[in-house]
């Protein structure tokens, strides 16, 4: 048996039209048929369903996919990790990060980093915590900033940082020249929060729980830019982080008093999984710097 015949059957299972997969692969129809045919004789039962010209794997076929699947991916990731050995100060790193985090220190942390190492390059994506871990588990991501939520293996996370959460009200509020402020003195107010399920909306209700108070929520939203602009319009008020580098000029940002308001950012990694020499440079990167990231 030739390792050549399991990218033809992989590529066929996923297809599963032979004159597509014949192209995909450069060979002859006949050349991938006849490939297949052996393939199968050497694994003792049929893959493949045929009617005519259709073709689609049967329930053997289905199968033996998935060990070939997890073969062909240990086999790339091994010619992977070897080539990334020869030249580690190239490659990439893909990147998942809070949206909160994306308007200064994201775009600092990446420049700084590469300042030390030009010619890594970086694939980003943002979104709320929980929807990160579930890109972070299918491969889509090397590395997450994220906020720490239920942290359960095959997942690993380090805090690398707290940051302080504010009350944000509009310019005209009552509370607007207010320096300081508690919960307990915007009980009554209206809040306009982030989404259930997002880890900024989780401690958020944390802190009202905290000080016995159960928030009127009129509007909910998907980023904290658009919780903000909200506000801003005089539909009510929030609780969000420092939102550096966007337009303040029409919230004012108060401090809480009561109870401390903040919230643990961290890096996140799935346990076990390869780590190119790029993304481990960045990873340790990030830990030895965490001090100057908040």
């Amino acid at each position: 048996m030739e390792w050549q015949q399991f990218e033809y059957f992989q590529t066929l299972a996923r297809m599963q039209h032979v004159t597509r997969a014949a192209e995909a692969l450069s060979i002859s129809q006949s050349a991938l048929s006849r490939s297949i045919a052996r393939f199968e004789d050497e694994i003792g039962v049929p893959l493949f369903e045929r009617q005519g010209r259709s073709i689609r794997l049967n329930k053997y076929g289905h199968i033996f996919l998935k060990r070939v699947d997890s073969m062909m991916k240990e086999f790339n990731e091994g010619k992977q990790e070897i080539q990334d050995l020869l030249d580690p100060e190239q490659g990439e790193v893909s990147l998942g990060f809070l949206h909160t985090l994306s308007t200064n220190l994201i775009p600092d942390l990446i420049a700084s980093f590469r300042s030390n190492y030009p010619k890594i390059n970086f694939r980003l994506g943002q979104g709320p915590s929980h929807t990160l871990l579930e890109q972070l588990q299918l491969g889509d991501f090397d590395l997450c900033l994220i906020a720490p939520m239920e942290i359960k293996p095959p997942f690993q996370w380090r805090p690398l940082w707290s940051e302080e959460l504010f009350v944000i009200v509009p310019k005209e509020h009552k509370f607007a020249r207010h320096e300081t402020i508690t919960l307990e003195e915007i009980a009554d107010e209206t809040f306009i929060h982030l989404k259930k399920g997002f880890s900024l909306r989780i401690a958020i209700e944390q802190l009202f729980k905290e000080a016995g108070i159960t928030p009127k929520i009129t509007f909910e939203g998907e980023e904290a830019d658009t919780v903000a602009g909200l506000v801003a319009a005089g539909l009510g008020i929030s609780i969000l982080p420092n939102l550096k580098g966007t337009d303040q000029s029409k919230i004012s940002q108060i401090r809480v008093q009561w109870p401390k308001c903040q919230r643990t950012i961290g890096i996140a990694w799935v346990e076990g999984r390869y780590l190119s020499p790029a993304t481990q440079q960045f990873k340790q990167f990030v830990l030895d710097h965490s001090d100057e990231l908040e």
